[in-house]
């Protein structure tokens, strides 16, 4: 039985899959994991794409709420929100089981 609350963690959920459905920004991810902070010129230094491209990706992962950014003078530095990025995987993780025993 679908609850309110049940539908607005499938939201959630959909908008963070969204977010992260593209190669760019799971790249954008692992290199913010692995750096711990990342200023945004360094992304664009790694990645095969232009500024405005990196720049758009990391305006979804941050819409979503998957990292954080801070302004600093002309020079952007982002992060990864650690706790969304923990309520989204328990929440995954609760969906999936759900469905490994529905049968």
């Amino acid at each position: 039985m679908q609850t309110e609350s049940n539908i607005k963690d499938f939201e959630y959920l959909a908008d963070a899959c969204k977010a992260l459905s593209h190669p760019a920004r799971l790249a954008i991810l692992q290199m913010l994991a692995q750096r711990g902070v990342c200023i945004c010129g360094e992304i664009v230094d790694v990645l095969p794409l232009s500024q405005a491209t990196v720049s758009q990706h990391l305006k979804v992962l941050k819409d979503a709420g998957l990292i954080t950014g801070e302004v600093d003078g002309p020079r952007s530095c982002y992060c990864i929100n650690t706790t969304t990025l923990g309520a989204l995987r328990d929440g995954l993780g609760r969906m999936f089981r759900s469905l490994e025993d529905c049968c």
